[in-house]
């Protein structure tokens, strides 16, 4: 697990944060769908993604991991692009 150092712990605590954040998501996504009673993906799920992601592909990047760093690094685009659509459709609801 490369943790012999304080650096090693810290490092592969961003990693576990990152898997965290990135599992955390799916629960909150069934969790919200469940009490709506229908799909719902809320704001918090993409910022979760790419929050997430966001540190594992740090971890991954210190591993030298190219195939985690590449997997995390394609939804990024994803995530961001649903950010911005959620924002500008509420940001035109206020605005009328």
């Amino acid at each position: 697990l490369n943790i012999t150092t304080p650096w090693g712990i810290a490092w592969v605590s961003i990693g576990l944060m990152g898997q965290v954040l990135f599992t955390g998501r799916m629960l909150l996504q069934w969790i919200v769908s469940e009490r709506e009673k229908r799909s719902v993906v809320p704001a918090a799920f993409w910022w979760m993604s790419l929050i997430g992601a966001s540190m594992l592909i740090i971890y991954f990047a210190w591993r030298k991991d190219i195939v985690g760093v590449l997997g995390q690094a394609t939804g990024w685009a994803i995530y961001i692009r649903n950010i911005v659509l959620i924002y500008k459709h509420r940001r035109r609801e206020i605005l009328g």
